[in-house]
């Protein structure tokens, strides 16, 4: 089966202070790391950057400009996958994820799964609460024992993600749209150190990951 790549850079960074996608680490981009491992499963990469991006493509394949929220950057580089059987989407901002994980989620769907995800089990407690501008009340605690924590690479069948773009507009990961088709989306082992970057002590957090030979 054939794979192709998204990685969704297109976010502005506005928590982190600026597009985190694109700062550096050593000596290469956070995004051309993502860029980099997304290709061990896939022959085309697709990078989807923000409007009035200046760079070099980061090694991708093909650059295209990202919309207005997630879900319409993904559907800005389905567009460059047209001849692809599986298509991976990943957070640009994960730039740890490893080339087993890549083939992890790939592969459950090549064995006939609508899509893959990678999840973690929730080792902390959790309380549903209800807030208000003073202060969080605990409604109650949630039993955590069926709940994970979700990361990317997502892999899916293309033809159902197109589907599931098509009659959904927006969601926090794709998985959610494929979800609200019905689709049948199985969970694969994540990684504790898929950290995704969201603030500057995440980036250096990575930084000293990388530095350290993990």
């Amino acid at each position: 089966m054939s794979v192709a790549a998204i990685v969704v850079a297109g976010g502005q960074g506005v928590r982190f202070g600026g597009p985190k996608q694109f700062a550096h680490i050593e000596d290469e981009s956070v995004a051309t790391r993502s860029v980099r491992v997304a290709r061990s499963v896939a022959s085309r990469v697709i990078l989807v950057v923000p409007e009035g991006y200046l760079g070099n493509g980061e090694g991708a394949d093909a650059v295209v400009t990202g919309g207005a929220n997630r879900a319409a950057s993904v559907r800005a580089g389905l567009v460059e996958c047209a001849d692809a059987d599986i298509v991976v989407v990943h957070d640009a901002a994960r730039p740890l994820a490893t080339a087993a994980l890549f083939h992890a989620v790939v592969d459950a769907v090549v064995d006939g799964t609508d899509g893959a995800i990678p999840g973690l089990a929730i080792t902390d407690t959790v309380k549903r609460v209800e807030r208000s501008a003073a202060e969080a009340v605990v409604l109650e605690t949630v039993p955590r024992g069926d709940l994970v924590t979700v990361q990317t690479p997502q892999a899916f069948r293309r033809d159902v993600l197109v589907r599931s773009h098509a009659t959904s507009h927006d969601a926090t990961d794709d998985a959610a749209l494929v979800e609200a088709l019905g689709g049948r989306v199985v969970v694969v082992a994540g990684e504790i150190d898929n950290i995704k970057i969201t603030r500057l002590d995440d980036l250096e957090r990575v930084a000293s990951f990388v530095r350290s030979g993990q």
